[in-house]
């Protein structure tokens, strides 16, 4: 159960090719070799309204929550928040630049007794 969500800021519309940066990420967290492919999921959803530090309105952000399900060593965990951290990091260096850019990543480990999942593409995936 590898979810990644971003949040950003709008003013980084036109900024960042946030579809492009999606399949980037998915290709990070599939090459820690931790995670099924049916399982990733990689998603960016635009914060219409938001306010960062002093308020300036060129300030933006980007804010990655990666949930997963539990199982894995903390190192494991730490590889891969690196990989996705790294490949972010990379994509968005041009605004890591600038004074008015944040960038953010946190895993959370998601308690199976909570969860519940159906999923028809593993049977498909796992085939080839």
């Amino acid at each position: 159960m590898p979810h990644l969500s971003l949040q950003y800021s709008a003013n980084l519309r036109g900024k960042v090719d946030f579809t492009e940066l999606c399949l980037k990420l998915r290709d990070a967290v599939l090459g820690t070799g931790l995670f099924e492919i049916g399982a990733i999921r990689v998603r960016a959803f635009e914060a219409s309204a938001w306010a960062v530090a002093d308020a300036l309105p060129e300030n933006g952000f980007v804010d990655m929550s990666f949930r997963i399900g539990k199982g894995r060593s903390q190192e494991e965990k730490k590889r891969a928040g690196e990989a996705i951290f790294s490949t972010a990091t990379n994509a968005m260096s041009r605004l890591l630049e600038t004074q008015n850019f944040a960038l953010s990543l946190e895993i959370r480990e998601i308690e199976s007794t909570l969860s519940w999942k159906k999923n028809a593409m593993h049977d498909r995936l796992r085939k080839q």
